[in-house]
């Protein structure tokens, strides 16, 4: 069977070995780190004796997430993931609102519980109801790549509670940008899909496990000639006559039939440099956690979003006593000092958490991720690369070449997963594998 060489571990380049390992290639995967997953990974806390594994920001996922699922499925993980069907709301002072799904049909499975979500006021409620409706037709608009989502929002009379509190706080965590720098194609793409198109779409899913172990050895078993190879960089993908002739490591050179590059924009021109890929139109957007350990629990909620504030999703991550806070889209925070951002975190729970007024925080831990993905802005979509390449036998794959999905989960496994059909067709044994919104 055909050799494929994929540089780079992360979850597109795992997505595409699962893909191609369980068709029967053989599989090389090639990562420079001590551990697999790339910005959807864990590692223990330096400096920590417990050797606890820490995931660098809580990564989630919804049910209509079909490719990120299968790719569970693949490896047999998928029951390490758990769903929860209600969405918190809390105030600021604690009060908080819940959303479910009712028995209804979609799109009208939460109407029974948003009338009751008192963090809205009857005008909101209105107005985010008529544009939820309205997303069914406008998200066939042509020109929703062009412009960005809180234009749309203000073309369809949101209030200003309503954008903040409803529609930010939704889609600032799914797409990791802020409204007036995301194209709305993106923001009624990630409502029409999670919240109206199937009534069970919007459950989320929430890792039991450290991102790192959903990637365990033992895992890739099933899936045929898969070998998966750490702290082994590659320093350059040789390209002479349109085709890569090897990729150059610290072992020496590496040959295959086919190579996948898995590798994030930035990084793809120095190694691939015979490519001639132009990243300048790429930008980077942050994402910030912040893990802190408290002496006594401080809530009994499974997650909650946290309205008006900087902080914008809580995940309880043991028993109240270890929570995990996460801040999309944190330009702001990328130039704080660690004890200003502890200290700002720490305040903000307090408004929400009376407990943790009383609580005594034991050690805290933050992590950001400056080049968490790419800025899903306006003009961006018809640049994001595809997976054949101007290079005969290399293809690209990751979160950033047009999955058909912003920067997610989902959208760097639909990568791997059409980064893997390229590779099969161009081998001569078509396949598909990736499953259609």
């Amino acid at each position: 069977m055909a050799k494929v060489l994929i540089v780079g571990g992360g979850l597109a380049g795992l997505a595409c070995a699962a893909a191609l390992g369980g068709d029967g290639y053989d599989v090389d995967v090639l990562e420079s780190r001590p551990f697999f997953g790339g910005r959807a990974t864990s590692w223990p806390v330096a400096g920590d004796d417990s050797g606890e594994l820490v995931d660098n920001c809580q990564h989630v996922l919804l049910r209509c997430c079909h490719n990120l699922l299968d790719f569970y499925e693949r490896l047999g993980v998928a029951g390490d993931v758990q769903f929860y069907r209600e969405y918190f709301f809390i105030e600021p002072g604690g009060r908080v609102s819940t959303l479910k799904a009712a028995p209804l049909p979609a799109p009208f499975h939460f109407s029974l519980s948003f009338p009751w979500m008192h963090c809205f006021s009857a005008a909101d409620k209105i107005g985010i109801a008529r544009a939820m409706l309205a997303i069914r037709i406008e998200r066939h608009r042509t020109d929703l790549d062009s412009i960005t989502m809180l234009d749309w929002l203000r073309q369809h009379r949101q209030t200003s509670v309503a954008i903040e509190r409803y529609w930010r706080q939704v889609l600032v965590s799914a797409v990791n940008e802020e409204l007036d720098r995301m194209a709305a194609s993106h923001g009624l793409q990630v409502f029409w899909l999670g919240m109206l198109q199937r009534r069970d779409a919007y459950e989320m899913g929430v890792p039991r496990v450290p991102l790192r172990e959903l990637y365990r050895e033992e895992a890739w078993s099933r899936l045929g000639r898969v070998r998966l190879n750490t702290r082994s960089a590659v320093s350059c993908i040789e390209i002479e006559a349109g085709r890569v002739m090897h990729v150059r490591t610290a072992e020496g050179p590496q040959t295959a039939d086919a190579y996948v590059s898995a590798l994030p924009f930035e990084r793809v021109p120095a190694v691939a440099p015979g490519l001639e890929l132009d990243i300048s139109p790429f930008e980077h957007s942050p994402i910030t956690g912040i893990h802190l350990w408290f002496d006594r629990s401080v809530t009994e909620l499974p997650h909650a979003t946290l309205l008006d504030r900087t902080i914008q999703w809580m995940f309880n991550k043991s028993e109240g006593r270890y929570v995990q806070l996460v801040v999309s889209a944190s330009r702001s925070l990328t130039e704080m000092p660690r004890a200003e951002l502890l200290e700002l975190a720490l305040r903000e729970m307090r408004e929400f958490f009376p407990k943790v007024r009383e609580a005594r925080l034991e050690r805290a831990h933050v992590v950001k991720e400056v080049r968490a993905t790419f800025s899903a802005r306006p003009g961006l979509e018809e640049l994001r690369p595809m997976a054949a390449t101007a290079v005969e036998n290399l293809f690209l794959a990751g979160d950033w070449t047009r999955s058909g999905w912003p920067a997610t989960m989902e959208g760097a496994v639909r990568s791997g997963y059409l980064a893997a059909e390229a590779v099969s067709a161009r081998l001569g044994r078509p396949a598909r594998y990736l499953i259609e919104d």
